[in-house]
């Protein structure tokens, strides 16, 4: 029986233990030189394909790995850099583009498809001139040649997916193109004279709504990269091909990776005219979960798409999404971890399924996982009387009792421009040893309050003095805004070294959701309290939304999304009432990955933002009148779901604003939103401390879109990734700003002035 190949089309490359983090923070701070950076960077990639060779995997993506994003990576390679960093040179150049510098905003930060990856958005306009220099790119390639042999297969972003997640300025994508072509065929030609028989070309922009608007582009590139003489792997991920899998298949490919975790693949592979001798890579290890796969039913569906096409075995994207290794996790217990599988297992995953489909015998291994699932059902049974808490709800649960104008009178009387942060302060060092003291035990639950207290205290003080209108606590008792409530709540487990990339250095543990979702007891009173006993200006409840929760966890997958997003729903919506009982006047209910979770077919749109808005409804359909709802969304694109943020009913949102030319509050102010804006006036997420004069004519701005009254000033998203010495001088900046603001719109207009 033929040998069925296994590849793999990216891996985690943050370090088993976050060594690139270390690396690069310590690099920003003048501590670890260029040379020890980028050397920490080749050491980790070099394990990872080292590990991926050891488990026997056939093809290897190469080329993946990154210091901070690998969008960025390509649009430097390819010379898209804006003329406000073609000054500077090398590394400071490109961790300019991704963090700004002072008089220099960095790129637009957004999401990475519908992952909790952020990527940086190249900007393309008239003055650039693109050029290659891809020889650091190549020297990796040589090394991974050196390691692996025909085993590397180079990873390359496609330029047109490139194109059509860049941001264009008055440019036609066709013209970019014309530019951007002649680079990708002299790198794939050096590819191909240093040895390379194989590329993988990653166009994900193949399953969007709008790929068919691209044939075009993708039917001009590939007859034209095809003349290298490379055997070409078009890789797709995230979704199906739709009904553009016709045209996709006339293309001149010897690979198609496509993914069978999401979407209809099968659907549209079985209506195919496949063409003879194209090579279907079938993505059924998913790369986006943590639980092991279901082999019978991937085995029979590959021998299945082994009777229509010749065929590899693939993951469904890259595995950076998931963490290392289940191995680093000893305090989980035994009958959840036989059924997680990270990225070391998923590739023993895909061996096991290369194995079966060429023909040996794996009896004996879905054996073993058969009973590691069975164990597992009888650990985390399901809830009863919470089944029939949700089947008791009725319409009237999802709404206020009275309408938003209603609502408003009732509410806290603020003054135009109301300032406030979205909610966390900054996580230093000593915050974090505090936690780490008391989670190992070193101090006692009662100094641990007392001193999170201290710091609450602080925080308070610092935001009366520089005259904030809404305060926060500072949330320095939670180290993630999801994993501090999974920790709260039952159905939850917590992973010690399950670290994903979110963006650049920050990195995130996800919770895994293996059992029914339940709320014991209060989580964030006492906090509240402690905050509100400080000041007598109003103090802000925070909460993380259900659906932010479901989406940056690792959600159990035999049961619904909707099923669980209701079951946390029910959970805040009894903390907002213990809330209201403590005396909060404000309840923010963060939900910044709403967007992210939407499908990409505008066809499955409705069902999604049915119940998902429905979840946010859920939560704060109980609150009093006179309780402000607030909401923060970020990082995303939210012009397509203005509809569904209108019905999720929050008093106030606040949006990040900084990074995306205001594109988020026109598109309220278009839509006529009727309610009020935080639209953010300065990027957290870049060092960069904002002067007044920038924020002053922010919100001039602002008030050309929206009537003052309904406008909210506020950082573009929380403080947590900051230092004191950057959020006092910048707070104090917005401020003032506000205050300036507000004392223009108040002045009395001059006798005989229209």
């Amino acid at each position: 029986m033929t040998k069925v190949l296994t590849q793999t089309i990216g891996y985690p490359r943050i370090g088993p233990n976050r060594e690139i983090k270390r690396a690069l923070e310590g690099h920003w701070k003048g501590k670890v030189n260029a040379n020890d950076l980028l050397a920490t960077a080749q050491q980790i990639e070099l394990a990872s394909w080292r590990t991926q060779a050891a488990t026997g995997i056939d093809r290897i993506g190469v080329g993946d790995a990154t210091l901070y994003d690998h969008v960025l990576d390509w649009a430097w390679r390819f010379g898209l850099i804006p003329e406000r960093f073609r000054q500077l040179q090398g590394l400071d150049q490109y961790f300019a583009m991704a963090r700004g510098r002072q008089g220099s905003p960095a790129l637009e930060l957004t999401k990475w498809f519908d992952t909790n990856y952020h990527y940086l958005v190249p900007e393309i306009d008239d003055s650039l001139e693109p050029v290659l220099h891809a020889d650091a790119y190549l020297d990796t390639i040589k090394r991974a040649q050196a390691e692996l042999g025909e085993r590397a297969v180079p990873i390359v972003l496609g330029p047109v997916t490139l194109i059509a997640l860049s941001r264009p300025d008055s440019v036609e994508e066709a013209d970019i193109l014309a530019d951007l072509l002649p680079l990708y065929l002299d790198l794939l030609g050096q590819l191909k004279k240093i040895g390379v028989s194989e590329v993988q070309l990653h166009e994900p922009a193949l399953v969007l709504d709008y790929a068919a608007d691209l044939r075009s582009l993708y039917e001009t590139t590939y007859p034209a990269l095809n003349k290298v003489g490379l055997a070409i792997n078009l890789v797709t991920y995230f979704d199906d091909l739709g009904d553009n899998l016709g045209w996709v298949l006339a293309l001149p490919l010897q690979t198609l990776t496509l993914d069978f975790s999401r979407g209809r693949n099968l659907e549209a592979v079985r209506q195919a005219d496949w063409p003879e001798g194209l090579t279907l890579a079938a993505g059924v290890v998913d790369g986006r979960n943590i639980w092991r796969m279901k082999s019978e039913p991937a085995i029979a569906l590959l021998e299945e798409l082994a009777d229509l096409a010749p065929l590899r075995v693939s993951a469904s994207s890259s595995l950076q999404f998931v963490p290392y290794s289940v191995t680093g996790e000893t305090s989980l217990p035994e009958p959840l971890t036989g059924v997680l599988a990270f990225a070391e297992e998923k590739l023993g995953e895909l061996t096991l399924l290369g194995r079966a489909l060429s023909g040996e015998a794996v009896e004996d291994d879905l054996a073993e996982l058969s009973a590691r699932l069975a164990a597992f059902r009888a650990f985390a049974p399901r809830d009863a009387a919470l089944s029939a808490r949700l089947a008791a709800l009725d319409d009237g649960v999802f709404s206020r009792s009275e309408d938003f104008q209603q609502r408003r009178a009732k509410q806290i009387p603020l003054p135009l421009f109301p300032t406030t942060t979205i909610g966390s302060f900054p996580q230093t060092k000593e915050i974090r040893q505090l936690r780490a003291q008391f989670k190992n035990g070193q101090i006692s639950p009662e100094q641990y309050h007392d001193r999170i207290d201290a710091w609450i205290a602080y925080t308070i003080g610092v935001q009366e003095g520089l005259g904030l209108d809404v305060l926060v606590h500072g949330e320095f008792e939670r180290s993630d805004m999801v994993e501090y409530f999974a920790q709260e709540m039952t159905g939850f487990a917590f992973t010690e070294n399950g670290w994903v990339q979110s963006y650049g250095s920050r990195y995130v543990r996800p919770p895994i959701i293996y059992a029914d979702v339940t709320r014991p007891e209060p989580m964030t009173v006492r906090e509240f309290e402690r905050a509100q006993s400080f000041t007598n200006k109003p103090v802000k409840g925070m909460l993380t939304g259900p659906v932010t929760i479901l989406n940056w966890s690792f959600p159990r997958l035999d049961i619904e999304r909707r099923e669980i997003a209701y079951q946390i729903g029910l959970a805040l919506r009894d903390e907002i009432t213990d809330l209201e009982a403590a005396g909060a006047r404000v309840v923010q209910v963060d939900e910044p990955a709403l967007r992210e979770g939407l499908p990409f077919k505008a066809d499955r749109w409705q069902e999604y933002l049915t119940w998902a808005v429905d979840s946010f409804r859920l939560a704060t359909g109980g609150a009093q009148s006179a309780t402000q709802i607030h909401t923060h969304m970020c990082y995303a694109e939210f012009g397509d779901i203005i509809d569904a943020i209108d019905r999720m009913n929050a008093d106030v949102i606040s949006i990040e604003n900084a990074r995306s030319d205001d594109e988020t509050l026109r598109e309220l102010a278009e839509y006529q939103y009727d309610r009020e804006v935080g639209p953010g006036v300065y990027d957290v997420h870049s060092p960069v401390v904002p002067d007044e004069a920038q924020v002053v004519e922010k919100l001039r701005s602002f008030a050309r879109h929206l009537p003052p009254e309904r406008i909210w000033v506020n950082p573009d998203c929380g403080l947590k990734t900051r230092g004191w010495q950057e959020v006092l001088p910048s707070l104090e900046n917005l401020v003032r700003a506000a205050h300036e603001v507000r004392a223009e719109l108040s002045e009395p207009v001059p006798a005989g002035a229209e």
